[in-house]
């Protein structure tokens, strides 16, 4: 088993990678690649969030593309950079940069939902775990045609299956991120249980 503790740091270790990991995350990709590109803020439009599903709503795949990778390779990032100085501060760093993309402190902490960020922090931590999250997702979306219903499934399996293969702290980890991810999701939800949540490839 992976040894996840915070080593001879200790928490100092931890907190610093915490706030290094929420700087990271709070980067707001695609507020940034919106106004580049001309397209005004993107939180005056659809639900006002600044994640990818938004960013498509300007009609512009190509951008929303480019935001869904950023907001997952700044999660990756924050991991990684972190993991070079003990295996717990990039469990620390992965929080950070997740709780960074949905409460982002340069933009009265009103972010994106999470889900790219939280792919992109899986990915630093067991890369496996995102082709598991990336099967889940593509095959209930698939059969549902529903992104968030996919994304909440996806979300649900990773723990779970981070657990069973002996791997706890990164489990309990990722239970509090799909606990935030549900809690950021409950209008989809709402939708979903109503009939009223848009299919992919649907129009409006």
């Amino acid at each position: 088993m992976l040894d996840f503790s915070s080593g001879p740091a200790g928490v100092p270790l931890l907190l610093f990678a915490l706030v290094f990991g929420y700087l990271l995350g709070s980067i707001p990709f695609g507020l940034i690649l919106t106004r580049m590109a001309g397209l005004g803020d993107v939180r005056s439009i659809g639900s006002g969030n600044i994640g990818a599903t938004n960013v498509l709503r300007t009609g512009n795949k190509k951008l929303a593309a480019a935001t869904l990778l950023l907001d997952m390779l700044k999660g990756t990032a924050a991991v990684l950079i972190a993991g070079i100085v003990s295996p717990g501060a990039a469990i620390a760093a992965g929080l950070g940069a997740f709780l960074g993309h949905i409460f982002p402190l340069w933009l009265k902490f009103k972010g994106g939902k999470g889900v790219a960020t939280y792919l992109g922090v899986l990915l630093g931590l067991f890369w496996q775990g995102a082709l598991v999250f990336a099967a889940v997702w593509l095959a209930v979306a698939y059969a549902t045609r529903y992104s968030s219903l996919a994304a909440l499934v996806a979300a649900t399996v990773v723990p779970v299956a981070l657990y069973l293969i002996g791997l706890h702290q990164i489990a309990a980890l990722f239970v509090v991120l799909t606990m935030i991810v549900f809690i950021k999701h409950r209008a989809n939800i709402q939708r979903l249980v109503s009939g009223t949540e848009g299919k992919i490839g649907s129009k409006g």
